[in-house]
């Protein structure tokens, strides 16, 4: 993959095992090392690392790279080291405690990952957190939020191309009829957004097109300062077009008086090994900026090489 351009001839996980314990030794971290391993290693390979770490040394690589590392650096490093299943059920859970609470968080998460990922997201949160995920997000969202968001991320969707465009038809004219009554929270709505394949909502979104002379968004803008409708248009486009939804979420954390680190980070670490390609396309077609330039120009240091590195721009090891 073009993310992360692997060398003809990888180190073994024993041989990364010891040149990680070497990157913690002596007085200063190496953090060029780390990025050198880590940053071109695939999930299968990083997962293989991480075991051998510890039957060789008998201790935790996440918890030697966050007792060595610091600040943005250090979250974006052990967010890539995590199992994606791992790591999306500690980003679900962060997105509803009290400081760091994000219903666009979870949003993402339900609506850009397949069912069977889902599945597997809400085990490791069992796992971790000793409770369900649905729980926790019922637990901290109220109202309208917790009506959309708790039947995404429980949803087992269709993830082939078939398409039924009877179904598509008559389903946008229910889209119409709920929005232009401004019954945004409406139970068939929901319904729809929350159970239908991908293929089939792009299928009845192409159809709202069509029929309604105008794109479902552009109709869900009737008030801007909405939150919920914030949401919704969001849920649509991130089920839709993903690439689009991230493109914004960059933009957005670049170009805000003071870098949105913590979003830059999600984006680049979740979207490396799926669709970062074509965010980054989309970046450079909407701004007229490579992503990786203005990477470059928003972020220092080791933060700035890892991203880049997972960007691609990084040397291989």
């Amino acid at each position: 993959m073009a993310t992360l351009k692997l060398p003809s001839s990888v180190p073994s996980p024993s041989q990364d095992s010891e040149q990680l314990h070497k990157a913690f030794a002596g007085w200063g971290t190496n953090e060029d090392l780390i990025i050198q391993i880590l940053a071109h290693r695939n999930g299968d390979q990083r997962k293989k690392i991480r075991a051998t770490y510890h039957e060789t040394y008998g201790e935790d690589l996440l918890k030697d790279l966050d007792s060595e590392l610091s600040s943005d650096f250090q979250h974006a490093v052990l967010l890539w080291t995590l199992e994606p299943a791992e790591r999306d059920a500690y980003l679900v859970n962060e997105a509803t405690k009290k400081l760091t609470a994000s219903n666009w968080v979870i949003m993402e998460v339900a609506c850009t990952r397949s069912s069977d990922h889902l599945i597997s997201v809400r085990k490791a949160y069992h796992a971790k957190y000793k409770k369900s995920m649905e729980e926790d997000i019922a637990h901290h969202t109220s109202g309208d939020f917790r009506k959309l968001l708790v039947p995404l991320v429980t949803a087992i969707r269709y993830e082939g191309d078939e398409v039924n465009m009877t179904l598509a038809k008559s389903e946008a004219k229910i889209f119409h009829e709920k929005i232009c009554d401004k019954a945004y929270t409406d139970d068939e709505l929901i319904r729809i957004l929350t159970t239908r394949s991908k293929s089939q909502l792009n299928a009845t979104l192409n159809h709202y097109n069509n029929q309604f002379r105008n794109a479902i968004n552009k109709d869900l803008k009737a008030d801007p300062e909405n939150e919920y409708l914030k949401l919704l248009r969001s849920t649509i486009k991130c089920l839709t077009v993903p690439e689009k939804y991230y493109e914004k979420v960059l933009r957005l954390a670049i170009n805000k008086l003071g870098t949105d680190e913590r979003a830059l980070t999600r984006v680049v670490v979740t979207r490396a090994e799926v669709d970062l390609q074509r965010i980054a396309e989309e970046y450079k077609r909407r701004n007229s900026v490579p992503l990786d330039r203005a990477i470059a120009g928003d972020t220092s240091g080791d933060y700035e090489k890892m991203l880049l590195a997972l960007l691609g721009h990084g040397d291989a090891c």
